[in-house]
């Protein structure tokens, strides 16, 4: 699933880059003024292309994976940040069995050609409070390079496309670049089983980004607070596990094929007992793909979605 803004010369790169076997491609606009759309479908012809809903990365997601279909989302960027030939890297940590895969520019294996000393000094600070406030020992918590099993979906509990945009201009809360930071939280918070992978981040090669160092930074720590209120609220009605559990391995080179391999590199506080996991993880770890019948909707079905996100104050 790849969000766009503006991205026709990036895209050709991108798409040239994506591993064989993939079955679907989805391109979320939001609303590019030149030729991305037209690219998209001459590079791949079975392309879909989806319009997102409101404004901001945040929403561009949340439409993105009401349109997926397959058994796993995986996100990249589309100005060439991300490289799509460490896929299958991701893709063997979930079927290994883990329920949410982050890569991480820190961790073995990963780089980045792009941060600057600001903003990775920014990183490591809101990183630290992450792993002090939640338990976990996550090396990179702002990177935009996920991939996840999509029955996980509405456990992220993403603000509902369907919703109008506030009529002051706003975002609704998590419709930001804020959104990397709460799905990596919400997937730990909730006691899903996380991987990390080492990713290579590179320059952008055509454009410039939209962060904004300090405003996107102090929302990012804003989301930290809100979400760990969230979890003790949470956690107090019972309504989520208490184990948080993060692996970690290095990004097998592009040109290698993964291997399926076990988890077994706890970097936090222990999981659940095993009796009080949910039943999906045991047949995870029996391994192999599986449809499961209750996934996200496609866009054309986004407006029966129940309305679940509030309005940020």
């Amino acid at each position: 699933m790849i969000p766009t803004l503006n991205e026709e010369r990036n895209l050709p790169h991108v798409f040239a880059k994506l591993p064989d076997g993939i079955t679907e491609v989805i391109v979320v606009d939001g609303g590019s003024r030149d030729r991305t759309v037209a690219v998209a479908r001459e590079l791949r012809p079975d392309v879909v292309i989806v319009q997102q809903t409101r404004t901001g990365k945040g929403n561009a997601l949340a439409c993105g994976f009401a349109a997926c279909t397959g058994d796993i989302i995986v996100m990249i960027d589309a100005d060439g940040s991300t490289d799509p030939a460490e896929i299958p890297s991701f893709v063997a940590e979930l079927i290994a069995g883990a329920d949410f895969v982050k890569g991480s520019r820190f961790d073995k294996g990963g780089h980045s050609h792009d941060i600057t000393p600001l903003r990775k000094l920014g990183n490591d600070g809101l990183n630290l409070v992450v792993n002090v406030l939640f338990g976990t020992r996550f090396t990179d918590l702002c990177y935009g390079y996920n991939a996840f099993w999509r029955r996980v979906v509405p456990t992220l509990a993403l603000p509902d496309p369907a919703l109008p945009r506030p009529s002051d201009g706003s975002k609704l809360w998590g419709d930001g670049f804020e959104i990397e930071t709460m799905i990596n939280i919400r997937a730990a918070a909730d006691g899903m089983r996380v991987g990390e992978v080492g990713s290579v981040e590179h320059a952008r090669i055509h454009g410039q980004s939209n962060l904004n160092t300090f405003r996107d930074g102090f929302r990012v720590l804003r989301t930290i607070f809100s979400e760990y209120g969230r979890m003790r609220r949470q956690r107090r009605s019972g309504s989520r596990t208490n184990g948080v559990v993060v692996h970690q391995r290095p990004a097998a080179t592009p040109a290698a094929t993964p291997q399926v391999h076990a988890l077994n590199k706890v970097v936090n506080r222990p999981a659940a007992p095993a009796g009080e996991r949910r039943q999906h993880l045991a047949q995870l770890n029996r391994g192999g793909l599986r449809r499961e019948d209750g996934g996200s909707r496609r866009t054309e079905d986004v407006g029966a979605l129940p309305a679940r996100a509030t309005r940020e104050d």
